[in-house]
């Protein structure tokens, strides 16, 4: 039987702590790794060279050193060596080389003829709106848009996760005529196994001071464009008598700016509780949540807004274009206008339990029927193998 050798470059490597493309890459090993047709080979950032076995995938380290910023730069182009070496070597038949975000756009042009020259095809997964992000300076943000230009001019496909993202690929680049597919990322579909009086679950709560659905919840990487600071004023500005429990990695420069800008210490509503790297841990903690705020407002179909839906009847989105697309009736939507998610706060403190029960009917249905990581699987393995997607 014949076997489609396909190279993913660009998450930090499996198995998969936080991020979304290492979940990805995880989650798309793991469906696939009794599937005698596919036989993944996947690059992962490393201080040390070497390879290992994980989920039937050929894993690679990639050596990285320490060089600041341009680290994912350097880790993408070395991963791409790697991989055109290992293919001529092994002298693998129609590789497919899949790029996940565009870092590497002034060295797109001559992989994408390296790859060509081997008889495969570069694929490349957009991401998001990378040149948007607050974090970056000036001159970074006009690198970003140039690379994603770039690659978009030099692959074969663009793999878009988010219709938005397709839609705009076509308006912003269409004199490439670039061709696209949207596959969406996944999402868990089943409950935790994690029990209610949980040692472990209690534990968590006690030591925060929470307890089930006596909190909204969010959970997210720490950036200003997550809208941070807008979610918090409101939230002090609400007269809820539930507390704000924001799990998240943070950062002291922009924990102190929130802190200045919002006086969030004074209202003990408002607790930064830390991370929680434990899968099923997370997902009970969503379950329990009263409401989850999604304030994202930078990027396609965002891993931590699948696993809302999946999790916590009750969520609370950031009226934009990505989030309405997934989540469709099946949520509540705020806009960024003084006292508008005030209001709304107010207005979910006060829904009935018939009505709350509704939503969540909803937003599970809406991730099994388009999101759940099988359904996504199924979508990439019909890429893959040359078979039409839906």
């Amino acid at each position: 039987m014949p076997v489609q050798h396909v190279f993913i470059v660009g998450s930090k490597g499996i198995p998969a702590n936080y991020g979304g493309y290492e979940t990805f890459v995880d989650y798309l090993t793991e469906y696939h790794q009794t599937n005698p047709s596919l036989r993944y080979h996947v690059a992962c950032k490393s201080i040390e060279r070497g390879s290992f076995m994980y989920n039937n995938a050929h894993c690679f380290k990639v050596k990285v050193p320490n060089i600041g910023p341009a680290q994912a730069i350097y880790y993408d182009v070395a991963a791409l060596n790697e991989c055109v070496k290992y293919i001529k070597a092994h002298r693998i038949q129609h590789p497919i080389v899949y790029i996940l975000a565009c870092r590497i756009g002034p060295f797109a042009a001559h992989f994408e003829r390296e790859i060509h020259r081997l008889g495969g095809k570069l694929y490349i997964n957009p991401d998001g709106h990378e040149w948007m992000r607050a974090k970056w300076s000036a001159p970074v943000r006009k690198y970003w848009k140039l690379s994603e230009q770039m690659m978009t001019k030099h692959c074969d496909l663009l793999v878009c996760d988010s219709k938005n993202m397709e839609r705009y690929i076509h308006e912003e680049y269409g004199k490439y005529d670039p061709k696209t597919l949207f596959i969406s990322y996944g999402a868990e579909v089943q409950r935790s196994s994690i029990r209610d009086d949980d040692p472990k679950l209690q534990d968590w709560y006690k030591s925060r001071g929470l307890s089930a659905k006596s909190y909204y919840l969010v959970v997210g990487r720490f950036v200003p464009e997550n809208n941070y600071e807008t979610m918090i004023r409101e939230f002090m500005k609400s007269d809820s008598k539930r507390d704000f429990a924001l799990i998240t990695n943070v950062s002291d420069k922009f924990l102190d700016e929130l802190k200045a800008k919002t006086g969030f210490d004074k209202d003990p509503r408002i607790k930064f509780v830390g991370t929680v790297y434990d899968k099923e841990l997370l997902k009970k903690i969503r379950e329990n949540a009263y409401g989850y705020f999604h304030g994202h407002e930078v990027g396609g179909t965002n891993p931590s807004l699948l696993e809302a839906l999946g999790s916590t009847d009750l969520n609370l989105l950031l009226k934009v274009g990505f989030n309405q697309e997934v989540a469709e009736d099946a949520a509540l939507y705020w806009t960024k206008d003084d006292g508008n998610l005030a209001a709304l706060i107010d207005k979910a403190d006060n829904m009935t339990a018939e009505e709350i029960r509704e939503l969540g009917v909803k937003s599970k249905k809406r991730i099994a029927d388009a999101y759940s990581w099988q359904f996504i699987a199924d979508e990439y393995e019909r890429l893959f193998l040359g078979k039409s997607v839906n």
